[in-house]
Parts: C-alpha cells; structure tokens; sequence
C-alpha cells in the first residue's frame, strides 16, 4: 500500500466543485480545506505508486486546478 499526501491550489471560486469532485474519486482517503499556502490536502491511499500516480494526473486534470505538489510515503 502506498499514501500519497497532495497539495492543491485552486482557481478562486471553483473551491466547491473541487473538493465534490475529489470526493468521488477512487483512492480518495481524506480531503481538507486548508488555509496558507494550499488550499486543499489530499490524502491518497492505493495499492501501487502506479495506481497513486494515476490518481495524482486524474486530481491535475480538474477543471480549477492550478498548481498541486505530492509526497509520498509507504507503509512500514
């Protein structure tokens, strides 16, 4: 299993959509409204860097998206 923390950035007023449509993707653990640099964490859990990439291009891919960054890390 892979865990996958993305960073988003969001054009100002799609904030709603984003965060419906996140919601609804598979892999999806968590999302957060943040405040500061980001404006959303993702949480992302999947059972391959593979499958965490894909949903990594899927959340980039977003009508909104402006700017993401990931970071990811693996069970021990």
């Amino acid at each position: 299993m892979v865990i996958g923390v993305t960073m988003v950035n969001v054009s100002p007023g799609n904030e709603k959509k984003v965060y419906n449509d996140v919601k609804k993707m598979k892999n999806i653990r968590d999302i957060y409204h943040v405040f500061g640099e980001f404006d959303f964490v993702i949480i992302i859990q999947a059972d391959s860097l593979s499958d965490l990439n894909k949903t990594v291009d899927t959340i980039r891919e977003l009508e909104g998206i402006t700017k993401t960054q990931t970071v990811v890390g693996a069970e021990i």
